[in-house]
């Protein structure tokens, strides 16, 4: 019996709506004519794929019972009684109950295959087993379910349920996909956007190489030899001409033809034409450029041709744009010479599009130097000894002639040597010519032999001539050269000092420039001493900076190590530095060490600016307390007076309101002197934080103390291991920042929500981190004001004083950042404010997850845990979401 179809919806991540866009194809073929079933499918609690199932006809599932539970699997001996035609089989990755006819969904369903029943059925990217790891890495949850992918390749049609990870989230916010007690979990931990996108961006991927896989197989059986490129690189050479702009723009309308692809844009500076270049044009042209999604690069080279070419396939381009002017001389276009053509010739695989334009004889026909490169040296050996045979021939034609003449017309061709060849032709030339003469024109003629004295002159002054004016011609190509050179170098450290000027960090913008410049892979900067923070040292030299691959330690005498000063060193990895660069590349030292004392004042700077923060905040802290703590000192004063007059009688109900009152002042007194007490020491840089490994729920129900009841819910996953912070500091963190949300969002309540696992998708320093998410659903924040709500004494919208002196995020950020942690605000899906604090990983022993489950029994009550599966994602029983 041949082998049915399958037919997989894969999708991004639950809830895109694999299991709904499956079973509307069931409803489409089922009004075909054809023989549906439902042979598995679950709806996960939505109404609108149960309701997709009414109509269809169901198998009931088979019910298997394990460790005193009842669990529900596909009836795989009645869906093969059945026999329909078409199946609809949800979950394809789905781990099976023990028990079960087969450990894997996947290989029930082959058995139907291989009965000849067709199967329609669902698979996210995430339990694809390739894609384990990375998915792991991006959610912090390890897939316990997966599916070979040779397995989910073999099939006959994979169809992409795609949406924007925005709709997704909105879904979800929607109360779509999970129910309401776990969508704040949800959308901070597995559908974060950084999550949800490159979730996506991996299905589309992988689904991508399958269409790869199908276009290969189709050309190999179809014998096409061609490269068909699917993704586009396409180049731009740049000569520094006004005629850049045209080219950038057309290569921008050649890629926008395409579906993606990138734009890349070289200049090739050469030694023997940097005269013409316009600086303000090729700033103009990168600034281009840059608007249009590309990049722009500089490389320094003696052939531009090759230069071009070099770059191109280092980067794997498949097309590249060059100029042609339509004002090319007729020598050039007669001789294919020029750049254009010479790019043409040796582009081999890769396109080349020749724009042609008026404004060439600006930019590309530039007056070349002199230089004798080894093309003008080969000619100029071939005419020395050519041209004097040639010479020796019309003279013998000529009826009468005299040793005058022959002198003046091989010295003719000797000079014409030297204009060509230089130095040594020119010498071979002048010998050679001596002996035709010697042999042809001077008595006895047809011998070498020299009679007369005054000829041994004439020749030895022919020779001297000779000789003297190719030595003219080689210095003066050599020093043109050496020019040309010099302006290259200078308009490249110009465009450095551009370039760098405008990086955000001007060290690193230097180290990268160098790379396009010198065609190295790996620039580095040392720096002798001790290791700062966290840093380590080897052989006693400390990485500054580095730009491409790792560059070796600095040694010695080394050919691409550069002494800055006595303790700093440039190194570059990739290929020897021939001796001609080595000054352009002690500028790049020279400027890198203008930049490291500029990174020297700028801490001397910050540090003057602390200073003075300092100081206006001891301003603000005289103020606070000359006024905002009059408020609770007044209260308090005016109970106890009241209390003290002894001619005045109260009722229990009024002496108890009047000791409330007293408590409740003191309460925000309290609390507006210690963070009046906690931000002093900040700004003083007096706290020292006692760190240690912490467990977040040791902390948080101290922190909720006193909070109103019914106001803070807590959804911590059992396994959050431990972090390194000041149990101290944390609990205040804690609790000003859950303060300030009921403060602010009095109609909402706050939840705190603990990352899959406990690990953040960030790091702190390159240590992995733990986070904690405080969220409410209150008015939130402008985008605006986000940086300024962090400052001391600010209040939203100015509240008034009495509800305190607005230091409670300032202390709290304080308090993170001393324990080395972070303190960011994100706007909450639906309205409101995402308080998240990050905090280093602790390096001792991970908790194990028995362990971690045992204390959170003892806090139950207080925070009224609530168990999901981690990080939000579908709990593994289920897997899946429609």
């Amino acid at each position: 019996m041949a082998r049915a179809t399958l037919r997989i919806f894969l999708g991004a991540a639950p809830g895109v709506g694999k299991t709904y866009a499956m079973l509307e194809e069931a409803h489409r073929l089922r009004g075909r004519g054809e023989d549906v079933v439902v042979a598995f499918a679950m709806d996960h609690g939505r109404s609108d794929t149960r309701a997709l199932m009414d109509g269809l006809e169901v198998i009931p599932p088979h019910t298997i019972a394990y460790r005193d539970t009842s669990f529900e699997e596909m009836d795989v001996d009645a869906v093969l009684a059945r026999k329909p035609r078409i199946a609809v089989v949800d979950e394809y990755a789905h781990s099976n109950i023990p028990g079960s006819r087969n450990a894997k969904r996947w290989q029930d369903v082959e058995e139907l295959l291989d009965a000849g029943i067709n199967v329609l059925s669902t698979v996210n990217v995430q339990h694809l087993a390739s894609l384990g790891d990375v998915v792991s890495a991006i959610t912090d949850v390890r897939q316990a379910e997966t599916v070979p992918d040779d397995v989910v390749r073999r099939a006959d049609q994979i169809h992409l349920v795609d949406i924007s990870p925005e709709l997704l989230r909105q879904r979800l916010g929607d109360g779509k996909i999970y129910s309401a007690d776990k969508i704040d979990a949800a959308l901070s931990n597995y559908f974060r956007m950084g999550n949800l996108t490159a979730l996506r961006e991996l299905a589309l991927l992988w689904l991508a190489d399958r269409v790869d896989e199908g276009l290969a197989k189709y050309r190999s059986e179809q014998g096409i030899e061609a490269s068909w490129p699917a993704r586009e690189r396409i180049v731009i050479g740049l000569t520094g001409g006004p005629e850049g702009e045209v080219l950038v723009r057309r290569a921008a309308r050649i890629l926008k033809r395409v579906n993606g692809g990138d734009l890349l844009a070289v200049h090739v500076r050469a030694a023997d034409g940097v005269a013409s270049e316009s600086p303000q044009a090729l700033e103009a042209q990168r600034l281009l450029v840059r608007d249009l999604g590309g990049s722009y690069h500089t490389v320094a080279g003696e052939d531009p041709a090759k230069a071009l070419l070099d770059f191109a396939r280092s980067v794997n381009a498949t097309q590249i744009v060059v100029g042609i002017s339509r004002r090319r001389s007729l020598v050039a276009r007669l001789t294919g010479r020029g750049i254009g053509n010479r790019v043409v010739r040796d582009s081999g695989d890769i396109d080349v599009h020749m724009v042609s334009h008026p404004l060439g004889g600006r930019g590309v026909d530039r007056p070349r130097q002199r230089d004798l490169g080894r093309t003008r040296v080969v000619v100029g050996f071939a005419m020395a000894v050519v041209l004097p045979v040639l010479l020796q021939l019309l003279l013998a034609a000529s009826p009468s002639h005299n040793i005058t003449t022959a002198v003046l017309l091989q010295l003719t061709g000797s000079v014409a040597v030297a204009l060509v060849g230089g130095l040594w032709p020119a010498l071979l030339g002048a010998l050679w010519s001596s002996l035709l003469v010697n042999f042809f024109s001077i008595p006895p003629v047809g011998t070498l032999t020299i009679s007369d004295p005054e000829n041994i002159i004439a020749l030895l002054v022919f020779v001297g001539v000779s000789a003297a004016v190719a030595a003219v011609v080689d210095v003066s190509a050599r020093r043109s050269k050496e020019a040309a050179r010099a302006r290259a170098e200078a308009t490249t450290l110009g465009d450095l000092t551009r370039g760098a000027s405008s990086a955000e960090d001007t060290v690193e913008g230097l180290l990268k420039q160098a790379l396009d410049v010198f065609q190295m892979r790996g620039a580095a900067l040392y720096r002798a001493g001790t290791a700062g923070p966290g840093g380590g040292t080897a052989g006693g030299w400390r990485l500054v900076a580095k730009a491409g691959e790792a560059a070796p330690l600095p040694a010695d005498g080394g050919e691409n190590t550069e002494q800055i000063d006595a303790g700093t060193r440039l190194v570059l990895s990739g290929r020897i530095l021939p001796a001609s660069d080595r000054r352009l590349l002690s500028a790049f030292g020279a400027h890198l060490s203008a930049q490291l004392e500029r990174r020297q004042l700028a801490a001397s700077r910050r540090e003057v600016r602390r200073l003075a923060e300092s100081n206006t905040m001891r301003t603000s802290i005289l103020r606070a307390v000359s006024h905002d703590l009059r408020t609770p000192l007044a209260g308090i004063k005016l109970a106890v007076g009241g209390l003290r007059q002894s001619n005045v009688h109260y009722t229990p109900e009024e002496e108890q309101e009047l000791l409330a009152t007293i408590e409740e002042c003191s309460d925000r007194l309290d609390v507006l002197v210690g963070n009046l007490l906690d931000m002093s020491r900040i700004t003083s840089d007096s706290v020292n934080a006692l760190i240690r490994p912490v467990r977040w729920y040791e902390v948080i129900p101290t922190a909720l103390h006193g909070m109103p009841p019914g106001r803070v819910r807590v959804d911590l996953p059992g396994n959050m291991p431990e972090i390194d912070a000041d149990a101290g500091m944390l609990e205040r963190v804690i609790a000003n920042i859950v303060e300030n949300a009921i403060k602010y969002a009095p109609d909402s309540d706050v939840v705190l929500v603990g990352a899959a696992g406990g690990f953040s998708s960030s790091t702190l320093d390159g240590r992995p981190s733990g986070e904690l998410r405080i969220i409410d659903h209150g008015q939130g924040v402008p985008a605006e004001s986000v940086v300024r709500m962090f400052q001391p004494f600010q209040r939203l919208n100015d509240v008034p004083s009495t509800t305190g002196v607005g230091l409670g995020l300032a202390v709290a950020k304080g308090f993170t950042e001393a324990m080395g942690g972070t303190l960011t605000a994100e706007e909450t899906p639906g309205g409101g404010l995402t308080m998240v604090i990050r905090l280093p990983l602790s390096t001792g022993v991970a908790i194990p997850h028995e362990e971690a489950q045992a204390p959170l029994e003892a806090q139950s009550v207080l925070l009224q845990h609530r168990h999901m599966p981690p990080s939000g994602s579908p709990d593994s029983a289920s897997g899946e979401a429609g």
